[in-house]
């Protein structure tokens, strides 16, 4: 079980960090749709686990035009999911088996249906209303063609026109009307709702497309692969310098979601008074391969060293393929959205062998890990019927892109169960593939060599064991396609990416691997090894 809060003001710069996606995590009214009585219910799971938060996808009141992310009010839960009231006793409860929780802000945009646009919209041209968002005429001869040519987050067009003919912004989908974060009244309501949520007892917030919400404020065409009117702006800074200032009132943690392939920029975030921490994509981008993920490493601490800022590590969430599938490619196991066509293939032998060493690689790096509700099941990329798909990616790609639905299948918890006990009656928003059986928590739970048993001992050796979480990484003399590196008070991990076993360095006990070791004691091929020196 986890253990009580020890109340230390650094505690996320060496956290496991669960997401949960409510709507796929459990359901506990049985209407097929995942709930927060649902998460309540297995709180004592995730506390068995050993994780020290859980971040939250948005559970806020919305339409779901895009799972949630198009907020129609940040201080009402959606019916679908709850009350604010339950809300509120799941974060007490959850802080009572040593759980904090980690909710997430979408501050770029709203949803179509939120108060404040649908006032924009009735107010007409020219009103404070429309101030709050990017309203424009358009351009052509009778206003007909979008004010400029940025390209959409999620494939199609970024602006939609209104009855009196103005247009308005959306980087993602028409129902997702971008704010306006030039002005004040934005950046008021924003840190008023960092206050809400901090005074419920959240402990951190994550920010969604964390380097979208500045805009040049002219909207300028841009040149072909040119986001600089509108992803890191250097107006972005000060920002969240007022977010950090909210969040220090409270003791509270932010979170970036930042896609800045500039390690420089990147580390611009992180800079003492603005963001705690950020994700890492980098590495969740990189192909299995000993060079390629050495060099992400490198990068990531190189660059998260001058600011003194802890690397966050996470190899799958809610809007990527999962890891077994991923590393199951024959050719690139790197991710990319391109990469999540219909139809390419996945050794799931292999996928399963390399996530299981994926796992100890990650949580044995400097910093803070995440990770994502399923990964610790060995959970594969689900294939979605077509006519069962419901994420804006795949119809605004005009069918192209499957999507994202394939990561967010609702969860497994008993073999023998209908619908592996996700819930007790409807049939899940997401059809659950027929051979889930196996992955299934109560099966693996009791399955000496499972996924789910290997998670476990991970999180429990990562909580008791020195060396771990933050601190320095000093890599060790290695084989070619090798990965060794000795952590603080003699920890070692051993990741054999090559096509032969290879031997151990020098140790005095091992502690915990990812697969068997051969029968001369060796490493075999997408094995990983930790080991006390």
């Amino acid at each position: 079980m986890a253990a009580p809060l020890d109340h230390t003001d650094d505690w996320w710069r060496a956290a496991a960090i669960y997401q949960v996606y409510v709507r796929s995590f459990a359901d506990g009214d049985g209407d097929g749709t995942g709930d927060l009585a649902g998460v309540r219910a297995r709180l004592p799971y995730l506390a068995e686990l050993g994780i020290d938060a859980i971040w939250f996808n948005p559970w806020y009141l919305s339409p779901m035009a895009d799972g949630g992310y198009d907020v129609a009010d940040y201080r009402a839960i959606d019916p679908a999911f709850g009350t604010l009231a339950e809300a509120e006793k799941l974060i007490s409860e959850a802080r009572g088996l040593g759980i904090r929780t980690i909710v997430d802000i979408v501050p770029n945009h709203l949803s179509d249906q939120h108060a404040w646009f649908r006032a924009a919209v009735a107010a007409g041209p020219g009103s404070a209303e429309r101030e709050l968002f990017h309203f424009r005429p358009g351009r052509g001869e009778n206003g007909e063609l979008p004010p400029n040519n940025w390209p959409s987050q999620f494939s199609g067009e970024t602006w939609t026109r209104v009855a009196d003919g103005e247009w308005y912004l959306h980087l993602f989908t028409p129902e997702q009307p971008d704010l306006n974060w030039s002005h004040p009244v934005v950046r008021q309501e924003h840190e008023d709702v960092l206050r809400f949520w901090f005074e419920r007892g959240a402990a951190g917030v994550r920010i969604d497309s964390a380097a979208l919400c500045a805009k040049d404020p002219d909207l300028p065409d841009a040149a072909e692969d040119d986001t600089t009117p509108y992803v890191d702006r250097d107006e972005l800074h000060d920002i969240y310098r007022s977010w950090r200032a909210v969040a220090d009132e409270y003791n509270g943690v932010l979170i970036g979601e930042l896609w800045v392939p500039d390690p420089d920029r990147f580390s611009r975030y992180l800079r003492p008074d603005e963001l705690h921490t950020a994700f890492n994509f980098d590495f969740l981008a990189r192909p299995w391969d000993a060079a390629e993920l050495r060099a992400s490493i490198d990068t990531t601490l190189a660059f998260h060293a001058p600011v003194g800022a802890p690397a966050t590590w996470v190899l799958c969430n809610h809007d990527v393929t999962r890891t077994v599938t991923r590393y199951g490619r024959a050719e690139d196991t790197g991710f990319d959205f391109a990469k999540k066509r219909f139809g390419t293939p996945s050794d799931l032998v292999t996928g399963t062998r390399r996530a299981r060493a994926a796992a100890l690689l990650s949580l044995a790096l400097p910093g803070s890990v995440y990770l994502f509700q399923g990964e610790e099941l060995g959970l594969p990329e689900a294939d979605i019927p077509l006519d069962r798909i419901q994420d804006p990616m795949h119809f605004r790609s005009l069918g192209v892109d499957p999507g994202r639905d394939g990561c967010r299948v609702p969860l497994p918890w008993r073999a023998d169960a209908p619908h592996y006990g996700f819930g007790s009656e409807q049939e899940p928003w997401l059809p659950q593939p027929a051979d889930w059986s196996a992955y299934a928590a109560d099966r693996q739970a009791a399955t000496e060599d499972s996924m789910l048993v290997l998670y476990r001992e991970a999180l429990r050796l990562r909580r008791t064991e020195t060396g771990f979480g933050d601190g320095p990484l000093n890599w060790l003399p290695s084989a070619q396609d090798v990965l060794a590196f000795v952590r603080t008070g003699g920890l070692i991990c051993v990741v054999n990416l090559s096509e032969e076993p290879v031997e151990l360095p020098g140790h005095t006990r091992v502690l915990l691997t990812s697969g068997p070791l051969d029968d001369g004691g060796r490493l075999p091929q997408d094995t990983a090894a930790w080991l006390r020196s």
